[in-house]
This record gives C-alpha cells, sequence and structure tokens, in this order.
C-alpha cells in the first residue's frame, strides 16, 4: 500500500473491515496471525499503523498489551462465549476487536 496517503489507507481498511464471528476466524488463528486490538482502541488506525510499519504506534499498544497476538485462553474463552468481532486484513494479520 505504499504511496497512498494515510486518508485513502484508512478509507480502503474500512471497506475491508467486517463483522465475523469466533468460527470464521479460527482458522486465521490455527496458522497464528490473529491479533486482538483492545476496545478503547481504533481499529482502523491501528491496522492503518501495522500497515505503514509505524513501529513507534504498534510498540506503544503492544507495550500497554492493547495490541497482542491472540492466545489459546483466549480461544477458549471465545470457542464458550462466540462473540463478535470487527475484523480487518493487515497482511499478513488479522486484526480483530471484540464487539461489546
Amino acid at each position: 500500500m505504499s504511496g497512498h496517503t494515510l486518508d485513502e489507507l484508512c478509507s480502503t481498511l474500512n471497506a475491508q473491515t467486517g463483522k465475523m464471528a469466533w468460527p470464521e476466524l479460527e482458522r486465521h488463528f490455527a496458522r497464528g496471525v490473529v491479533i486482538k486490538l483492545s476496545a478503547g482502541i481504533d481499529l482502523i488506525k491501528a491496522a492503518a499503523a501495522v500497515v505503514m510499519d509505524d513501529t513507534e504506534s504498534v510498540s506503544h499498544w503492544m507495550k500497554s498489551s492493547d495490541l497482542v497476538h491472540a492466545s489459546v485462553q483466549d480461544a477458549v474463552d471465545w470457542t464458550s462465549r462466540q462473540p463478535e468481532f470487527r475484523a480487518v486484513v493487515a497482511a499478513p494479520w488479522v486484526i480483530i476487536q471484540e464487539i461489546v
């Protein structure tokens, strides 16, 4: 996505964002590419930061545990509760945010 402005990138990512249930995300989890984002962070801005390799923002979110790899414990929890998520692909990652 190089050469795109931040606004264009955010617009593209927003268009590619959708609701997904846990069963739809399980195969991505099995591949180790699911990243969960805390509820207080803007999903599109976070995905744009990942795509644009904004290491300052991404590192900050990772250090504060707002952006982390989904764990086996997460998968067990999601399997039992079956929540819905907003999801967007920021290749190679699938960034998800639980809808609360």
